[in-house]
């Protein structure tokens, strides 16, 4: 069961069940009105998953709502199982919604990305993995670093920026209202993969979805 998916798969899988495909993961948000309420549904989606659940699901706690993610940790990625686990925790009765999900990331990019690598896992304590893997951190707390190939040196712009993987169907409306306080679009060459855009400085960030990168 622990075949990949791919993402228009994955999506396709579990839209209308409540579920998101971002960024490599499956997500989905629980209302709830406490702590307590909020302990009982994640009770309930490990009961969902069973076994399955330490190798599959992420719990995030909050006092208004529980964050689920699904995904196949030693693939670090979408498969078969973690589909059908989406839809046995919809069918345990939990109310799974998308409402404003999103995965931060950062992107540095460097002439010489072997040589820059080291020193950012060294400094924010993150694991390495392999050389095209992000920088991760092992708490799964703080945001996956990736590095972008510069051909050649850019002046004129800044060399960090900050990646937002967000629902396909969020992305139009965080585009949005990004203009609305101030920015402006660099580049929608490559949408619905990403939008580049610049707030009235100049410096860039990246509103991206799982879409056009099958």
């Amino acid at each position: 069961m622990n075949e990949r998916v791919t993402r228009q798969a994955a999506s396709d899988a579990v839209g209308g069940l409540g579920w998101r495909y971002i960024l490599g993961t499956l997500r989905a948000a629980v209302p709830v009105g406490s702590l307590f309420q909020g302990a009982s549904v994640a009770l309930q989606a490990v009961a969902a998953c069973g076994e399955e659940a330490d190798e599959h699901l992420a719990i995030d706690v909050r006092v208004d709502r529980v964050v689920l993610t699904l995904q196949t940790r030693r693939l670090a990625t979408v498969t078969a199982t973690d589909v059908g686990l989406a839809r046995r925790i919809a069918a345990s009765g939990l109310r799974t919604e998308p409402g404003d999900l999103q995965l931060l990331e950062i992107a540095i990019d460097a002439s010489d990305i072997g040589a820059v690598r080291p020193f950012w896992s060294a400094v924010l304590g993150y694991a390495e993995g392999g050389p095209a893997e992000p920088l991760a951190d092992p708490a799964g707390q703080g945001p996956a670093v990736w590095f972008q190939q510069m051909e050649t040196p850019r002046a004129g712009r800044n060399r960090v920026h900050v990646d937002i993987s967000v629902a396909h169907d969020e992305a139009p409306l965080r585009v949005a209202a990004a203009l609305k306080a101030g920015g402006r679009v660099v580049s929608d060459a490559r949408a619905p993969s990403f939008w580049v855009l610049a707030d009235p400085e100049g410096n860039e960030a990246c509103i991206s979805t799982w879409q056009g990168r099958d």
